[in-house]
């Protein structure tokens, strides 16, 4: 037997009776408690067997051995009872018997995926709440009954309300960022989510199909006690959180598993994967016919919380997330009516993120759930847990580092979606618009995994939201004369009309809060409500539903009411059809003014402020030192990733100049290519917007914020410049990982993972860097210039050393990082590879700016012309000409030859005898550099 001890070892007495612990095969745990330190927590892994089914479990102890009440604590779909461990540890030490476990299908655990089937999923948390009331730490009500709540996020706090619904043994209940009526949540309105769906498939058919080890070392289905909650346990394997888990002895019959977990089995043939069939089989329905049918629906809501929604009578802290296009705020406010209308108390907490990225405020909406457990399962009427409802809201932008705040407002009671109904006039004639052949190209809103909290930022001004011209009609309302905030479900009533074979139309519908310029518009979270319009051939009215947001619209802005033909998340028909639209009453904005915003708590150096203002006067009259001042950030440009102005650097003791009077601009979601020849400028000016160097004159401006060196906003920069040096006996991840904390900043910050997929390294992450070859140090090194998801990432030379293909998936990788909204600039001498992946372009030529634009601008400019030749051209007419020789003839610009137009060189041509065979736009980005940079080339 090998004795297993934490790294960092432990003291004499607490090795010797953990030795003694294993080698008697003693069946409890062992506490090791320090006379002013918190008792350590306590875990003992257990693979239960329910009815065949193995579900891997931890149970979470803590402090003495009195009776406590339990709390079941469940993960989210795709992950494993490892994904809650610190929760689960916290509850622990708070007072709790905390136990954990991998659903179905998830994690070491057996069996098949049946989205929280009744009969499957909920059947065992109805049995580990019996395995719960056989545990002497248990506090009980009675007999079989023990005090126990229940939390989850997503799938997990469906799990909670499922429980609540079927076991009257749960006492309280906290879900978070989940749903009420699945078929609701993926089929809104009669239109099918295929996005989410899509995604959901994805994680249950080809996520790991074996068993593995829990996290801490710890042995997740070694010599585990088998046995269900009516059959004999064997001993578990107790362990403390701070180190491996140790084994304590022989184990029962079940316990005969590897270390790895039980086998179980992979994908089947018909792409199931760990779904059970009849889940698998109406995805893929649904899938291929692109909308839902009454079986799908059916299936889905018997699997609900809202099938037992009549029967959920406990205490309810519902958490939901506002930057959620998965499970929307609507699902929770369907959960919070019910319940309370059942007599139960119910609290309500829209927290900043959600499904779609953002901040989950996860430490404080865990302390809540403590609270309210502590009120509901301990009983303690002392505890205050929290306002009757709460919302975080904007608190703008700390100036220190650009992160958005947040700030709270409550009320003492739920509005629900409707509060305190404002009526806002829209204006516009009917309008026509078309669903394009096959649905494409699709409009833009919420992108699962791309969003990166975006829908967090658009009451900062921030947003990417797309609608194609000709897929969508438009109705504004009056600018505002004062501000309005929108807390709940916008409504307005249309006439739909619809040449569909079906009759039937499929509309997306969204507010936009558009800006005093009419052009700049934010989508409120990202969000759009999808509707089904059946019977419309004839026209038809009918009151559509808004998403439900929490967003003020300022004084001077407008409502823009958009109804599209499509969108990117949802699944639309393939055929082509018009739809024509009319609006037949105003928007209805929900406003609940009872809803507060609570006033920021002034920090520390506000109070310390005067006799800090003294001690740095006297710092400043000892050293004489003076500090210049940053520009003040500019709103208007919040939202603009960077904007050049005037920018003038000259070579250091010299009167030449190396960047001189350069200004150009780059927007949000552009891949913009920095061309120029040797000399021309381009490191110099990356240079100075990094911050490595300060300009002579002019100004940059990165989201607004005026470029020093170590400007809080060069924390939104990510840069490759040179090369990255790693350290070759480490993994690709250990190298990243090792960068990260180099900055100081969060872990939890750092979207390895993310920044990991786009570069699409693969199996290669946990390799020694010195087996890379030079393209998969290129993407690692890109890789970390991704790390924190910069909203704007800069390239120096990313292709140097690389062969073809190397270079094709550096160029795919640019293009995903910029698919999700935010920006890329590269620098590049391979003109080729920067027309096939940037969307626009700036040349420099001799520091100056030379030409800006799109890439099509450029290549298809109409001033430059490609001559083709029919024989040679004497030097001295090609100077004439003003012209550049190019492989196939001549590059001719109509300004340098003082030519007007087209008709004007021809003439000029035959005049010169120049034997010409053609004359036409030139369409090789080559061609028009070589053109634009004229005899520098």
């Amino acid at each position: 037997m090998k004795l297993r001890l934490p790294r960092q070892g432990l003291p004499r007495w607490a090795a010797t009776a953990t030795a003694l612990a294993v080698l008697t095969g003693g069946a409890g745990t062992w506490t090791a408690v320090a006379s002013d330190d918190p008792a350590p927590v306590h875990r003992a892994d257990r693979m239960l067997d329910l009815d065949g089914t193995r579900i891997d479990t931890s149970y979470f102890t803590a402090g003495d051995s009195g009776r406590r009440p339990a709390v079941l604590l469940g993960h989210g779909f795709g992950g494993s009872k490892d994904d809650v461990r610190a929760q689960a540890e916290q509850l622990a030490r708070d007072g709790y018997a905390v136990l954990t476990w991998s659903a179905r299908g998830f994690g070491a655990s057996t069996g098949q995926i049946g989205l929280n089937d009744p009969e499957r999923e909920v059947k065992d948390v109805r049995r580990l709440v019996d395995w719960l009331a056989g545990r002497p730490e248990v506090l009980l009500d009675r007999t079989g009954d023990p005090r126990v709540g229940v939390t989850g996020a997503s799938y997990g706090g469906a799990a909670a309300l499922l429980a609540a619904g079927h076991d009257p043994r749960v006492d309280a209940v906290a879900p978070q960022i989940t749903y009420w009526n699945l078929a609701d949540a993926l089929f809104p309105n009669g239109v099918f989510k295929k996005l989410w769906a899509g995604i959901f498939f994805s994680a249950g058919a080809t996520g790991p199909s074996g068993a593995t080890a829990s996290a801490g070392g710890t042995d997740a289905a070694g010599a585990a006690g088998g046995g269900g909650p009516t059959g004999a346990d064997g001993p578990a394997r107790p362990t403390s959180t701070t180190g491996p888990a140790r084994p304590t002895g022989a184990a029962g019959p079940a316990s005969t598993a590897s270390a790895t977990g039980p086998a179980r089995p992979g994908p089947t043939a018909d792409t199931c994967g760990r779904f059970s069939p009849e889940v698998c089989a109406l995805y893929q329905r649904v899938a291929v016919s692109g909308k839902p049918d009454p079986d799908a629906r059916a299936l889905l809501e018997a699997r609900s919380p809202s099938a037992v929604g009549a029967r959920i009578k406990v205490p309810a802290l519902i958490v939901q997330g506002q930057s959620d296009s998965l499970f929307t705020l609507a699902q929770s406010d369907a959960m919070a009516r019910t319940i309370a209308a059942n007599g139960a108390p119910v609290a309500v907490d829209w927290t900043s993120g959600g499904h779609d990225g953002g901040d989950r405020e996860t430490e404080r909406v865990q302390a809540r759930i403590t609270t309210w457990f502590d009120r509901h399962l301990k009983r303690d009427a002392s505890v205050d847990t929290g306002p009757a409802f709460r919302v975080s809201r904007s608190g703008g932008v700390d100036s220190t580092d650009g992160r958005a705040t947040l700030r709270g407002a409550t009320a003492d009671r739920y509005p629900g979606l409707a509060a305190t109904p404002v009526s806002v006039a829209l204006s516009g004639p009917p309008r026509s618009f078309a669903n394009p052949p096959g649905a494409n190209p699709p409009a833009l809103s919420a992108v699962p995994g791309l969003g990166g909290g975006l829908s967090q930022l658009s009451s900062l001004g921030v947003g990417l939201s797309l609608d194609f011209p000709g897929q969508f009609a438009a109705f504004d309302a009056r600018p505002q004369t004062r501000p309005i905030r929108v807390t709940g479900a916008p409504t307005v009533r249309v006439r739909v009309s619809s040449t569909a074979a079906d009759g039937s139309a499929i509309l997306f519908a969204k507010v936009y809060d558009v800006g005093p310029d009419g052009r700049q518009q934010i989508l409120p979270a990202q969000l759009v409500s999808p509707v089904r319009v059946e019977d419309a051939a004839r026209g038809r009215e009918v009151t559509l539903p808004l998403p439900a947001v929490d967003h003020e619209v300022a004084a001077g802005h407008r409502l823009r009411l958009v109804l599209a033909a499509t969108d990117l998340g949802y699944a639309s028909p393939a055929a082509p059809a018009t739809y024509t639209v009319a609006v037949r009453g105003p928007l209805t904005v929900p406003t609940a003014p009872a809803v507060t915003t609570q006033a920021a708590a002034l920090p520390w150096w506000v109070w310390g402020l005067p006799a800090g203002g003294l001690v740095v006067a006297a710092a400043l009259l000892l050293t004489a030192r003076r500090r210049t001042v940053a520009p003040a950030p500019d709103p208007a440009l919040a939202d603009v990733p960077l904007r050049i102005t005037g920018l003038t650097k000259k070579y250091k003791g010299g009167d030449r100049y190396s960047v001189r009077d350069l200004s150009f601009r780059v927007e949000q979601g552009q891949v913009l290519g920095l061309l120029g020849p040797n000399g021309a400028g381009k490191t110099t000016t990356l240079r100075m917007l990094m911050g490595l160097i300060t300009p002579d004159e002019g100004e940059i401006r990165v989201f607004g914020h005026a470029i020093r060196p170590g400007a809080p906003v060069l924390s939104r920069v990510g840069a490759f410049v040179e090369g990255a040096g790693f350290l070759p006996h480490l993994s690709g991840r250990e190298n990243l990982e090792l960068y990260w904390k180099a900055t100081g900043r969060p872990a939890e910050d750092a979207h390895i993972d993310e920044a990991l997929r786009i570069a699409n390294l693969g199996g290669a992450l946990e390799r020694a860097v010195r087996t890379y070859s030079q393209g998969m140090r290129q993407r690692l090194a890109i890789a970390q210039a991704m790390l924190g998801l910069p909203d704007l990432l800069i390239l120096d030379e990313p292709t140097n050393g690389l062969d073809p293909p190397q270079i094709r998936e550096m160029r795919e990788v640019m293009i995903r990082y910029a698919a999700g909204g935010r920006t890329v600039i590269v620098s590049s001498h391979l003109l080729a590879e920067v027309e096939q992946s940037c969307t626009h372009l700036v040349v420099m030529d001799r520091g100056g700016l030379v030409q800006a634009g799109p890439v099509e601008e450029i290549t298809g400019s109409g001033d430059t012309l490609l001559v083709t030749l029919g024989g040679p051209v004497p030097d001295a007419v090609v100077e004439k000409l003003g012209a550049v020789r190019v492989d196939g003839g001549l590059l001719v610009r109509l300004d340098a030859a003082g030519l007007p137009d087209a008709t004007a060189l021809i003439g000029e041509l035959v005049r010169l005898d120049v034997p010409v065979t053609g004359v036409g736009p030139h369409r090789r980005l080559e061609d028009a550099f070589l053109t634009l940079i004229g005899e520098t080339a």
